[in-house]
């Protein structure tokens, strides 16, 4: 059987890093390649048009890969060349992921686990306000709005707050004990109440709705019995929730009290409210978050209630939107959530490609034009150009070392661009992530991509002598 002959397209600087690449995967993976070196310093500035005038495709060649910046019209290639036209990733250290080295991304897009997203103290807010918080939250991935009322005090207008989201489509529930403002909610549309103990619970039959049974007291499992049983025996469709508590406060305890509900009731309908973890442990919320779903997609939890108030839990309803969907493929198909998604994975990059010191001096020899390139390594920050190279972990001394040679090509624009650009590098080199020039850094699903091609701007085009 033939091999597939593939023909790649690069620049003069990356022509080595591409062929060492290309060496090892095209034993691999099983085939042949072929690469033009066009006469242009960086690949990412070349264009369809420039491309056409410039290409030849060897005899035998079942396919061409352009550079994954060349992303725009490519019938100008097309119309010079009779093989197909495929464009790459825009870093060559992610061939081996572009020809399958790794897993293709399984569907993610079931899930089974409903997000109920607390409004906090909506008394204290307008209804406009609360409607806007409302839909920003229904957008991130809530399935219900909850009300939150203020312990102690009775909101008289808590109707017109549940008119206002369900008029707008929004699903809403009322997180109270108080039975004046529960009977003002579900008369206004509200379809679940949160919470009902012996305290309330003789009211819930006039509410016509859902409710969430809690226990009397919280360590004692058993005291839901009763509010269980005399919900149950009016018909009246409820939830169980045993009550999640932060750490040092029965964490531990109150996980056991889930399990022991799941077992004690196996058909009931469970929530957890996992903003008692995320809100009161000083620690990002998306690793909490998913742990916390992973256990209650393995104990058949198929509701939680979160909030976001706390700066660092402020993207929660988010997190849990994506993580019902890993854990549920996860527990469906009996394997770790592992190579399934990197939405999550926000602070560190699951993976770190880097430029080897041989590579870099490779790199730094063949630069000509006015640009700088910055690169990082082994916890260093790299500054290329023409006839310099310096490197070091601070920028600050990076910049010095580099105007001490009083460049003619430094103006302020420039010093600006290479300023944010070692700023990305140092925090990559931080963090551990990867660092790309001109590209975001990855931060999973948080990633704002950057919309210019700053370094590639007119102003510091490369000559393409």
């Amino acid at each position: 059987m033939n091999r597939e002959q593939i023909h790649f397209l690069t620049g003069r600087l990356a022509e080595s890093a591409l062929r060492q690449t290309l060496q090892p995967l095209s034993a691999e993976v099983g085939f042949e390649f072929t690469i033009q070196v066009l006469p242009i310093s960086v690949a990412a500035l070349m264009t369809p048009e420039w491309i056409a005038k410039h290409i030849y495709v060897p005899l035998g060649t079942d396919r061409v890969i352009v550079p994954g910046y060349c992303d725009g019209d490519l019938s100008p290639i097309k119309a010079r060349v009779s093989v197909p036209i495929d464009v790459g990733p825009r870093d060559l250290r992610q061939l081996p992921q572009y020809f399958g080295r790794h897993p293709t991304p399984p569907s993610l897009e079931a899930y089974d686990i409903e997000i109920l997203a607390e409004i906090n103290h909506v008394p204290r807010l307008s209804i406009a306000r609360t409607l806007e918080i409302a839909t920003s939250y229904a957008q991130s991935g809530a399935d219900v709005i909850d009300i939150g009322c203020i312990p102690g005090e009775t909101c008289r207008t808590v109707g017109d707050y549940v008119m206002a989201l369900v008029d707008e489509g929004l699903r809403v529930s009322i997180d109270s004990l108080n039975v004046d403002e529960i009977q003002r909610a579900t008369a206004a549309g509200a379809e679940l109440v949160l919470s009902v103990n012996s305290s309330n619970r003789e009211a819930a039959a006039d509410w016509g709705c859902e409710v969430v049974a809690i226990p009397d007291n919280i360590p004692d499992i058993k005291s839901l019995d009763a509010t269980i049983e005399f919900l149950a025996n009016r018909k009246i469709p409820l939830r169980i929730d045993p009550v999640l508590e932060p750490i040092g406060l029965g964490f531990a305890a109150s996980l056991s009290r889930y399990i022991q509900s799941r077992a004690r009731w196996p058909e009931a309908e469970i929530m957890m409210g996992i903003g008692n973890l995320t809100e009161l442990t000083d620690v990002d919320a998306a690793g909490v978050n998913f742990l916390l779903l992973g256990i209650c997609q393995e104990l058949g939890v198929r509701s939680v209630l979160t909030t976001q108030v706390i700066n660092w839990a402020r993207t929660s309803i988010a997190e849990c939107s994506i993580a019902r969907r890993l854990v549920h493929f996860a527990v469906r198909h009996g394997v770790p959530p592992k190579n399934l998604s990197e939405e999550l994975v926000v602070l560190r990059d699951s993976r770190i490609y880097e430029f080897n010191t041989d590579q870099i001096f490779e790199l730094a020899g063949k630069i000509r034009d006015n640009n700088y390139r910055v690169l990082n390594s082994d916890g260093l920050i790299h500054l290329l150009g023409s006839e310099k190279k310096f490197s070091g972990a601070d920028p600050f001394d990076l910049f010095d070392a580099l105007a001490a040679t009083e460049p003619k090509n430094l103006d302020a624009a420039h010093a600006f661009y290479l300023g944010y650009e070692m700023c990305k590098a140092i925090t990559a080199n931080t963090l551990g992530k990867n660092y790309v020039q001109d590209e975001s850094l990855d931060w999973g699903y948080l990633t704002v991509n950057e919309k210019n091609r700053h370094r590639l701007s007119r102003r510091f085009r490369p000559r393409k002598d």
